[in-house]
């Protein structure tokens, strides 16, 4: 794509630091020229406005987007459309994989058509950080890092040949290899430089899309990113604007300060329930206020960490002072942090303390010092109770209707003692028990403070003589090496490790559902006894099985918490009122007995955190271990498929390209293929963890030649589209209101009413030539980024999904993959509609003018043959969108651009 064809303003500039002149494209002189107050914009919007400006060419980009931007009001009620480019992507493995796919993909059919394969490359620049990879298969011994970094290679060493083949062949890709970190850590402490510099010396602000929902966490750098799905990553760095409604921005006050033994976490966790149960899908969320100013970056990298858990695209944090000194203490070069400073400053782009506050479209405010002990769960992140409501919440929602989101539990099914012998240690399973303590995920080990404090409380428990339960799985799994260099400087290591929190790698881990099987013995009497085992890990997410397959309660906690819970080994425990545990002398000892207070972890913090820590760490960040070194790769332009490989398969998609844009047809007679309720997440939708050995997907792989012990993961099968098919709706705490009271991946075959796999039955439609939609509440899709919860579902032959509302990304996926996103009306959904999910649906088309937010009739026919219709929200909401839509999605779309190039 080209840029700045006749510009429609005279605003390249050049800023001079200590050692080298940059260009600028000036936002003051932008304002000068269009009498454009910058201050009156929220300063997210002011890096979407530098972004259209620099990427100007008449076409993608107009004057009249700089001037929408320009022009951001706060109580807009139409939102026009804004092409954005980033200027980096970054991947992690899971999503990555299948992103390099449909580039080799692409590459293949370029080839084919006799056209030059290297025309598919990246054009900016690509990091992919190996990360999602790591299971807890060994824990609490003193090898288990190595043991587990061995299994990795030896699981995926198909997957990692193949991203090495990537490596060597793309331009503008970079491989993190396993064993370094988490992704957005290391973005946040080493990828981000603030401020990008082009091959023209041209500086501009660092935008990032990822393959991840969490890319938000580098918001709290000042850097604008959020989640994509892959196939939005894929039209990115092939520089294919991302079009995007100009969002309303929401102003979050920050007031006060921290309490004594309140952790970020816990602030939080409260931030996300606050931005949750406002609704703020689909927007922007800035910061300001004194209250920011007393939050170190770590702190506001938390925050920003968790934006798709409270709703929103960003939840941004300025530049100011904490910025440049986050990037001093994390080794970033003196002509970087001067460059950033100076090119913020000069750009309206830096905050100050006395910065005049922006106009947002509305305000909240939050007092700091209010915050309280917190943990969040038993299903979802939002769900946030105080640590002295944590017991009475369990233990209602063990008697809870299951409708209610409870466990339908009788009175006799209550007190439940389960003895079990682990290790030669004698233990009792009760209804609570904590069964997996892990301190791992990038939202909380990126943050010294309550990684410290984990570390004091442990010391002190150990002092104190109290011990883990035996049936309890621990693990630390920090986001970057960095941590344990400063705890084991701090002395911390050794009393974490005493209480069964060995290192077990750098990498996602339990947060991500790689926990690994728990002992035989606790999985066996779970089961047998149907015990409700918990879970409580420093994670960002914990939905319905998520995190184990035995964990039907999930709580996300600060890492000192988790370790208080591993010690009490049960959530069915008031903690601010009940002993821990007891000491040698069989005194009670309680939780404020060995919590640090905040003047002791801060001083160790100073003590122990070095500067060099960082620098040493990311010197050979790609280089990789011995392990990583030994892996063969090819240098050849186009990927060599191989029929027999159960990891990386040739999709699909390209089989049936347009050759022009054809009349779109109509969806007739479609079958429901499943009918959901609220809060449907990607994880329902395409699940990321076990594959049961019993499962479709399971039982395919074993045709293939795979044994269950070498299944791996669904997430490290997405190179695979067979695989990935079959696990479609798979996840075993699923809920298809088709077939009430049946957890997993089933529905009804209609009109036979047979019960079968989803896969089976959506292979059965096909073969009968009978599109699938399918029906849902609110918030479908919300959580992880993945593309495969649309991509699954339009291989099985969903044509469209009706909803009550979308969560962002997943609406966007659909929308790229040729999937019809459809909104009931305002007030309307399923149940008002009197919907049963056994009718059949028709969408006109080919009579539809396609525009966003157009309502479309869908006809139904029910099981007596009565006859109606209701109407629904177009959910393509650019026109970008509508063409991709046509084209069968984002990547066919691409490629009909490539070959028409060639012709």
């Amino acid at each position: 794509m080209k840029t700045n064809q006749n510009p429609p303003f005279a605003v390249l500039q050049t800023l001079q630091t200590s050692t080298a002149s940059f260009h600028v494209y000036s936002l003051t002189k932008l304002a000068q020229q269009t009498g454009t107050s910058l201050e009156r914009l929220p300063f997210s919007i002011r890096i979407l406005l530098e972004n259209a400006l620099r990427m100007y060419n008449g076409k993608e980009v107009t004057k009249q987007h700089i001037l929408s931007l320009c022009n951001w009001q706060r109580d807009t009620v139409t939102q026009p459309v804004i092409p954005f480019f980033p200027g980096r992507v970054i991947l992690q493995d899971f999503t990555g994989v299948p992103v390099l796919v449909d580039l080799a993909a692409m590459r293949s059919e370029i080839s084919r058509l006799g056209g030059d394969p290297r025309r598919i490359n990246p054009m900016i620049p690509v990091d992919l950080v190996i990360d999602h990879s790591l299971q807890v298969d060994y824990f609490g011994r003193p090898d288990a890092m190595r043991r587990n970094l061995e299994m990795e290679f030896n699981r995926n060493r198909e997957r990692y040949a193949f991203l090495k083949w990537g490596q060597r062949t793309f331009k503008n890709l970079r491989i993190v290899p396993p064993g370094s970190g988490i992704i957005h850590q290391v973005n946040l402490e080493y990828l981000s430089p603030v401020v990008l510099v082009d091959e023209k010396q041209t500086a501009y602000p660092d935008t990032v899309v990822g393959t991840d929902s969490h890319t938000t966490m580098i918001n709290g750098l000042g850097v604008l990113g959020w989640g994509v799905g892959g196939i939005e990553a894929t039209a990115a760095m092939l520089k294919q604007p991302l079009d995007m409604l100009l969002p309303p921005v929401v102003g979050f006050e920050l007031i006060g300060e921290l309490p004594e033994g309140v952790t970020p976490t816990d602030l939080t966790l409260t931030i996300t329930q606050i931005l949750r149960k406002k609704g703020v899908v689909n927007q922007f969320v800035e910061f300001f206020g004194s209250g920011v100013s007393t939050l170190t970056l770590s702190e506001r990298a938390m925050i920003s960490n968790m934006s798709p858990e409270n709703g929103a695209t960003i939840t941004f944090f300025p530049v100011d002072n904490q910025t440049l000194e986050y990037l001093r203490q994390t080794g970033r070069s003196n002509e970087t942090i001067e460059l950033v400073e100076r090119y913020c400053k000069e750009q309206m782009l830096f905050r100050y303390e006395n910065s005049p506050i922006p106009e947002y479209s509305e305000k909240l405010e939050l007092d700091l010092s209010t915050i309280r002990p917190s943990l969040a769960g038993p299903r979802r992140p939002h769900e946030r109770s105080h640590l002295s409501q944590i017991k009475p919440a369990f233990q209602k929602a063990l008697t809870a209707p299951k409708s209610e989101r409870g466990f339908g539990l009788a009175e006799e099914e209550l007190e439940k003692n389960v003895p079990i012998i682990i290790d030669g240690k004698s233990a009792t399973l009760k209804h609570g028990s904590v069964v997996i303590a892990a301190i791992t995920s990038c939202t909380n080990t990126s943050n010294p403070f309550v990684m410290i404090a984990a570390g004091l409380l442990a010391k002190k428990a150990v002092e104190k003589g109290l011990t883990v339960k035996p049936y309890v799985k621990t693990s630390l799994a920090p986001g970057s090496r960095i941590v344990a260099r400063y705890l084991e400087q701090a002395g911390l290591l050794k009393p974490l490790e005493q209480l069964g929190f060995h290192l077990i790698g750098y990498g996602c881990t339990t947060c991500i559902g790689n926990s690994g099987p728990l002992p035989a013995e606790v999985a066996a009497a779970i089961t047998q006894n149907q015990i409700i085992a918990a879970a409580v890990l420093s994670g960002n997410r914990n939905f319905e099985g998520r995190i184990n397959p035995y964990t039907q309660v999930n709580y996300l906690a600060s890492p000192p918490l988790v370790v208080a819970y591993a010690l009490a080994g049960t959530v069915d425990i008031d903690l601010e009122n009940e002993p821990v545990g007891f000491d040698q002398d069989n005194h009670p000892v309680f939780l404020k007995d060995i919590y640090p207070s905040n003047r002791e972890v801060q001083e160790l913090i100073e003590r122990t955190l070095k500067r060099f820590y960082f620098t040493e760490e990311y010197a050979n960040i790609t280089t990789g271990n011995d392990l990583w070194q030994q892996i063969p790769s090819s240098e050849s332009e186009t990927f060599a498929w191989q029929p027999t490989s159960t990891y990386i398969q040739e999709p699909p998609y390209f089989k049936t390209l347009p050759k022009s844009e054809e009349k779109l047809q109509n969806i007739l007679n479609a079958r429901v293929l499943a009918m959901f309720g609220d809060s449907i997440t990607t994880d329902h939708i395409s699940p990321a963890g076990n594959i049961p050995a019993d499962s479709v997907a399971g039982k395919f792989l074993q045709t293939q030649g795979v044994s269950p012990e070498d299944f791996n993961s669904y997430g490290a099968r997405r190179g695979n589209h067979e695989v990935m098919m079959r696990g479609t709706f798979a996840n075993i705490r699923l809920k298809n209101l088709l077939l009430p009271g049946t957890e997993g991946g089933y529905t009804l075959y209609l009109p036979e009413n047979i019960q079968m796999s989803i896969y089976e039955a959506a292979m059965r439609y096909q073969e009968n030539g009978i599109p699938l939609i399918v029906i849902a509440g609110k918030e479908y899709g919300s959580g992880s980024s993945r593309d495969w919860a649309a991509k699954g579902p339009m291989l099985l032959g969903v044509k469209a999904v009706i909803a009550e509302s979308f969560e962002r990304i997943h609406r966007s996926n659909l929308a790229g993959m040729g999937i019809l996103p459809l909104q009931f009306l305002p007030g309307e959904n399923a149940h008002t509609l009197n919907l049963t999910g056994r009718e059949t649906y028709t969408i006109h088309l080919e009579t539809a003018s396609l525009h966003p937010g157009e309502k479309i009739s869908v006809c139904v026919k029910s099981e007596t043959h009565r006859e109606f219709s209701f109407q629904v929200i177009l959910r393509l909401d650019t026109p970008l969108e509508v063409e991709y839509y046509r084209n069968g999605g984002i990547l066919p779309t691409i490629l009909l651009h490539e070959i028409q190039k060639n012709e």
